[in-house]
């Protein structure tokens, strides 16, 4: 699998990492345990050796199963994990940017991965009554602790990321990115440049939605966190879908799954960009392994641009109380 470097302070990653939430949490309750630790035994198999998790993955259960593989094997992942909210209990009134809390939490997540450091330490979503400067200098005191090698934040904007990079640097952001949110790319994304921080795409293939698998609403299981979301939901859905159909064909002539070329077009976006695909099967991860190795050609990345003007993507993203914690500014 190659490699790229994020950040100035060393950090190393897979171009496509795991995205291990909906192990245990937020996509339905139907994963089979047995078959998720397969998955991870594979990953690293395939060089997909970067895992992302978080104490609110569950909460805390994502990080326990994590550790079932993790034994034994410690210097052979590259873990990150994430800290917000009290409890892990993912709710706006929750938010806790505070000294204490990113050490506890911390304390929480090694204890549950079963080692002593992580690799990368996230802030899940940002305290809107502290100022980011504060949560990121404690994040920064656990840097130097050892307990974490390096830091990230997520779901935050430009302002916000010139803020806490002067504090400590920030080696990486998290955030949504893919061919259905692109909205990072007039604001973020050139900030991240001039800074030098790396972006770590969550949800690259639309949670699932541009593998052209989720064919109507009623396919989305009932426990299912996406029946909550707009672009999932009446006529949202059937717009959207025409992206993904334009996409499939596209794919298709060169040989690839929808979820391929998603993968590959968010690849294309940068040396500084990488991908954290989740997926609970052996078949979908080996899958999406191979759209590492099928660059696209500047013909059909423009034919891409093409579609993202013809099919403009209909609804938010998030519902009204998952927007309220993300940080435009």
């Amino acid at each position: 699998m190659k490699k790229r470097k994020l950040g100035t302070q060393g950090l190393e990653v897979p171009v496509l990492g795991l995205g291990c939430m909906g192990m245990t949490f937020a996509y339905g309750t139907g994963s089979d345990a047995n078959e998720c630790l397969k998955v991870l035994e594979r990953s690293l198999e395939l060089g997909m050796n970067f895992w992302d998790t978080a104490q609110s993955y569950g909460p805390y259960t994502n990080e326990e199963l994590l550790s079932k593989v993790l034994a034994g094997r410690r210097n052979k992942v590259i873990v990150a994990t994430k800290f917000a909210w009290q409890n892990g209990i993912a709710k706006p009134e929750n938010l806790d940017g505070s000294e204490a809390n990113a050490r506890t939490s911390l304390e929480g997540c090694l204890r549950r991965l079963g080692t002593d450091y992580v690799d990368i330490y996230y802030l899940h979503r940002k305290d809107p009554n502290r100022p980011i400067e504060e949560t990121v200098a404690a994040m920064g005191k656990l840097v130097k602790e050892g307990k974490a090698r390096y830091i990230g934040l997520s779901e935050v904007g430009p302002n916000t990321l010139r803020k806490a990079h002067a504090v400590h640097p920030i080696s990486v952001l998290q955030s949504e990115y893919s061919l259905w949110e692109n909205n990072l790319e007039e604001k973020v994304i050139p900030i991240l440049r001039e800074l030098g921080i790396g972006l770590v795409a969550f949800s690259p293939v639309g949670r699932g939605f541009l593998t052209g698998q989720i064919k109507q609403y009623e396919d989305i299981p009932a426990n299912d966190m996406r029946r909550n979301l707009p672009r999932f939901q009446g006529e949202n859905f059937n717009i959207n879908i025409q992206l993904v159909e334009a996409v499939t064909k596209i794919a298709a002539s060169k040989g690839l799954t929808a979820s391929q070329a998603a993968l590959a077009w968010v690849l294309s976006r940068g040396e500084n960009v990488v991908a954290i695909p989740g997926t609970t099967r052996i078949k979908h991860l080996e899958e999406n392994a191979k759209a590492a190795e099928v660059p696209l050609s500047t013909s059909e990345l423009d034919q891409i641009k093409n579609l993202l003007v013809q099919f403009k993507i209909s609804g938010n993203r998030y519902n009204e109380a998952m927007a309220k914690m993300v940080t435009a500014d």
